[in-house]
């Protein structure tokens, strides 16, 4: 068994979707970044391909190839399950939290299970996607961006 972590932070402007787990999500700002922004997918790439021994998204899916401009991250998953598959690994398991001011997830959290288990080939039974505010302190809580953290159990 291999584990690995994952990370990713993004700053919250207007003008751009809010994309979290591959949902879009009704809200007045969204994400600022090369693809769709998706904090909650980009940190669970990192740790799949951190428990593959593999390097990070942005070896991967570079910011300044527009290849990936504005693509959904649901595709860079997609290139990170390939990455594992030819190393013969599998997901056992996926625990995701995000930290947002707002709006709520807790609606939209099991579409995003069902993005990722269609995306990876497993259970929504194996993936946990959780979230919590940072109770109005830093950068998140004066609601100017969002962050995850993920691990990501392969065998």
């Amino acid at each position: 068994m291999r584990i690995g972590l994952g990370y990713d932070v993004h700053k919250l402007v207007k003008g751009r979707k809010l994309v979290l787990g591959g949902v879009v999500i009704p809200h007045n700002k969204g994400l600022s970044g090369h693809s769709d922004a998706d904090v909650l997918l980009h940190a669970l790439c990192d740790s799949i391909l951190g428990a593959a021994g593999l390097r990070d998204i942005g070896y991967y899916f570079s910011n300044k190839d527009k290849k990936w401009k504005d693509i959904s991250s649901l595709v860079l998953l997609a290139e990170s399950y390939k990455l594992i598959r030819k190393k013969k690994l599998k997901v056992g398991n996926i625990d995701i939290i995000i930290i947002l001011e707002e709006p709520k997830i807790s609606p939209y959290i099991e579409k995003m299970k069902k993005n990722i288990s269609k995306v990876l080939k497993i259970k929504t039974s194996q993936i946990s996607v959780k979230s919590t505010t940072s109770e109005g302190l830093g950068f998140i809580g004066k609601k100017q961006g969002c962050s995850a953290y993920s691990v990501c159990l392969l065998k």
